[in-house]
């Protein structure tokens, strides 16, 4: 039995010190509290409305429609804790917003990587339901991340995404002194010839809790370091925002055109002239 003590959820959220009304259906989701500013730079408007620990939350408009953006640090730990609090008080679209290293050559840094499913490879979705029920992105948020792209004529790649908790030893990199993690070359290789394109720390979670709740919810990220060729540098930060941005007016324009047809929900026939 649990207290009242123990239920934050009524108004203003626990750890996100947000309540109804702070923030749009539509919320960008990006780990570092800093890129929050950067997010909103390309709104026309925007107004702080909550910022503690690592949660920074914004809201403003983007092409006249109705955004927010909530950073949630590092992990799918802390994520979680975003969605369900944002979902609290009324968000029901969420947007990673990200950076990733890519295990696919062709993927070069600077790119995009729109996720169309995680790899639970983290453990917070595994306190929520069963290992083998899908991380998917809602197929909305795919179609208007791809539309979204291609206005901006980003190079993108589309696919499946690994989610870990570790960002050294789960993603297969070296630790402290040249440690490595049982099983990390062979976990890559299995990872890449199952076709996975990159490696982050928080879609997994965010996508199981959506599916979970009803919600829908996606991913895009820049691509920082290609593990393939070795590069790595911070080139196109601010793609993803963009991209994820600008996703969030098309699927306004994907709701508004269900509505018009009286559709039970959106599909590519009703953007098709025939």
């Amino acid at each position: 039995m649990t207290g009242d003590s123990e239920d934050p959820n009524d108004d203003e959220q626990y750890h996100l010190e947000v309540g109804p009304g702070d923030v749009a259906d539509s919320v960008l989701l990006p780990g570092n509290p800093e890129r929050v500013a950067k997010v909103v730079d390309g709104w026309e408007d925007h107004e702080i409305v909550g910022n503690h620990r690592e949660y920074r939350t914004a809201t403003g408009t983007h092409e006249g429609t109705p955004i927010s953006v909530t950073s949630t640090g590092i992990g799918s730990p802390s994520a979680a804790i975003a969605v369900e609090e944002l979902a609290r008080v009324g968000a029901d679209t969420f947007l990673r917003v990200g950076s990733c290293g890519t295990i696919r050559e062709e993927a070069s840094v600077g790119d995009l990587v729109i996720t169309t499913g995680a790899v639970r490879q983290e453990g917070t979705s595994d306190e929520y339901v069963r290992e083998d029920y899908p991380a998917s992105a809602d197929h909305r948020v795919v179609s208007a991340l791809v539309a979204a792209a291609e206005e901006l004529d980003y190079d993108y790649h589309l696919g499946v995404t690994c989610s870990t908790d570790s960002f050294y030893a789960g993603q297969s990199r070296p630790g402290f002194g040249g440690f490595e993690a049982r099983g990390t070359e062979e976990r890559l290789d299995e990872l890449r010839e199952a076709g996975v394109l990159n490696f982050e720390m928080e879609a997994a979670s965010i996508l199981t809790l959506a599916g979970l709740y009803g919600l829908r919810a996606g991913a895009v990220c820049t691509v920082y370091a290609n593990r393939v060729t070795g590069e790595f540098r911070t080139e196109g930060e601010r793609k993803a925002a963009n991209c994820a941005s600008l996703a969030v007016t098309y699927l306004e324009r994907m709701d508004e055109a269900v509505a018009a047809a009286d559709a039970d929900r959106w599909h590519a026939g009703l953007s098709i002239d025939r």
